[in-house]
């Protein structure tokens, strides 16, 4: 089966049996899940592997694109085993990957050049640096903030404030052409083709047939232009990528074509691509202006529903696409923290707890952390202080600070870190915060959404279930065939958990037991650590 014989999106396929599934997987960066979905949208199998990132050199992160299909096939195979059904019973595929990290490889052979380079990866540091000091940079600023006092276009005013960051792919795309002749080779042959993990998986799940992806995915890269929906041919022509390389930008429900039936021994359509902050926020059923979505994994990503209209920001939040189905765009603003599960995990390897479970009743065991500050900063510090030389670090340790103190200056931290996106949001985006939804491992510890419930000074909502980018991903798959008729439908699936409302004003510091103040003396201190002599 091949796109043309697929029937319209929103139509039952002739042939249909009742008792159909959705199929959805979640490549994230700490593992790929997959789940299969009933009606009610309900879990009826699951299967999940670990994926395991390489650190060839320091601040290089890689992930290896065999191991990665081979975990996607595992756990597409062990959800349809776990849920006691048959592949023929898939009405269809939804894909949630994570962003921004991208391969290239041979368009005819589909092997890949190199390794996939990771968003959390740091080789482009320096030339993300010297960029944003350029004289060439800041004459582009100049002349748009001229543009923007002419046209008033939000076009030229969002160009007027740009700044490259090392989780985007441009600089990365950039050292990669320059460092890896073969990709440069292939490119000059015109037989080179550049995707993140979405485009790669839906190259080889078709057996090469489609090289594309979806607005979500695309918008996520930096190198795409939310304003215009295209490949930014301004950004590309400045730092010399090449535009032939890049995938088709196709919406997020859509027919992308089936699986190749040699993999799963029949085709499955695939009816929605997402980028996984996205696919958690349809997931979460944030449909309206003003929502508010946080999903606490490996890192934090704070989402506000901003409509029709793209957001320009000026300390850091990023205008996405948050999904197009049909001729709709609904657009999102997103601050992050990169440094979330990955504090915790580091901190469970040091043996400071032996399982996560027991990080929140030790933060509980004491009134405070004896002064101690942790600034989770492994990979530099996000929105807004946008410092990627910032380093990790623990301070005011005395020979009192027991363990139970340093778990909960590192919870704490995470909570404080939530409060300066939310303020950054809520100053910049001027939007009205009609709910928040919380997702992501890390929401499992209440300790830290209680605390930041506190700072917020608003009620949190935590799903039931913490994976919601595997159910978006289904959600949009599912609409995109009929399964599911419309979001108000979906709304009425959704599984409401635990509420979290402040029980301190967001100013008492003293008899929450934390100092926010000293918690932001020492993330000052741990600023442009690493900056080159």
């Amino acid at each position: 089966m091949n796109d043309s014989q697929l029937p319209p999106m929103g139509t039952p396929r002739n042939g249909i049996k009742k008792g159909r599934f959705i199929l959805s997987v979640d490549v994230g960066t700490t593992s790929i899940r997959c789940h299969v979905y009933d009606k009610k949208a309900q879990i009826r199998g699951s299967c999940s592997t670990e994926v395991v990132p390489l650190y060839p050199e320091e601040g290089h992160v890689e992930l290896d694109p065999d191991e990665l299909w081979k975990g996607f096939i595992f756990v597409v195979k062990g959800a349809v085993k776990d849920a006691g059904v048959q592949m023929h019973q898939m009405e269809a595929m939804g894909i949630s990957t994570q962003r921004a990290t991208f391969t290239t490889w041979d368009r005819r052979t589909g092997t890949p050049f190199h390794n996939f380079i990771s968003w959390q990866d740091q080789r482009a540091a320096e030339l993300v640096t010297s960029w944003n000091r350029s004289c060439t940079l800041k004459a582009i600023h100049g002349v748009m903030k001229v543009l923007h006092f002419v046209t008033r276009q939000k076009r030229s005013l969002a160009a007027s404030l740009i700044v490259f960051s090392t989780q985007h792919v441009t600089f990365r795309l950039v050292w990669t052409l320059k460092h890896y002749k073969q990709v440069a080779q292939a490119v000059a042959e015109g037989n080179c083709c550049f995707g993140t993990i979405d485009t790669w998986l839906l190259f080889k799940l078709t057996n090469g047939v489609i090289h594309a992806t979806d607005y979500s995915n695309a918008s996520a890269t930096g190198i795409f232009d939310s304003y215009q929906m295209c490949w930014s041919q301004m950004l590309c022509s400045l730092v010399s990528l090449p535009l032939s390389i890049f995938p088709k930008v196709e919406n997020t429900g859509h027919e992308f074509g089936c699986t190749d039936p040699s993999i799963f021994g029949l085709p499955i359509p695939i009816m929605s691509v997402m980028a996984d902050q996205q696919a958690a926020m349809f997931g979460e059923c944030c449909y309206n202006v003003g929502d508010v979505k946080i999903t606490m994994g490996t890192g934090t990503f704070m989402d506000i529903n901003t409509g029709s209209t793209p957001h320009t920001s000026v300390n850091g939040l990023y205008p996405l696409v948050g999904w197009k189905i049909g001729p709709e765009v609904v657009y999102l603003a997103e601050g992050n923290a990169a440094d979330t599960g990955t504090a915790i995990k580091w901190a469970q390897a040091l043996d400071l707890f032996s399982d996560v479970e027991h990080t929140s009743p030790m933060a509980y065991s004491v009134s405070d952390a004896n002064g101690v500050c942790f600034v989770p900063s492994f990979s530099g510090l996000q929105a807004p202080l946008n410092d990627p030389k910032a380093c990790a670090s623990f301070m005011g340790l005395k020979p009192s600070t027991t363990k139970c103190h340093l778990v909960r200056a590192i919870l704490e931290s995470i909570a404080f870190r939530n409060k300066q996106l939310y303020e950054t949001m809520l100053r910049e985006t001027n939007i009205p915060i009609t709910k928040i939804r919380v997702d992501g491992g890390v929401s499992s510890n209440d300790f830290i959404m209680q605390l930041t419930a506190d700072l917020f000074g608003r009620k949190l909502q935590r799903c039931r279930n913490h994976e919601m980018s595997c159910l978006g991903a289904a959600f949009v798959a599912g609409l995109s065939v009929g399964y599911w008729k419309s979001c108000e439908e979906l709304t009425k699936l959704h599984c409401a958990g635990d509420i979290f409302c402040p029980k301190r004003m967001s100013g008492d510091c003293a008899s929450s037991g934390y100092d926010l103040q000293r918690w932001e003396r020492a993330l000052q201190r741990s600023m442009y650590w690493y900056k080159q002599p």
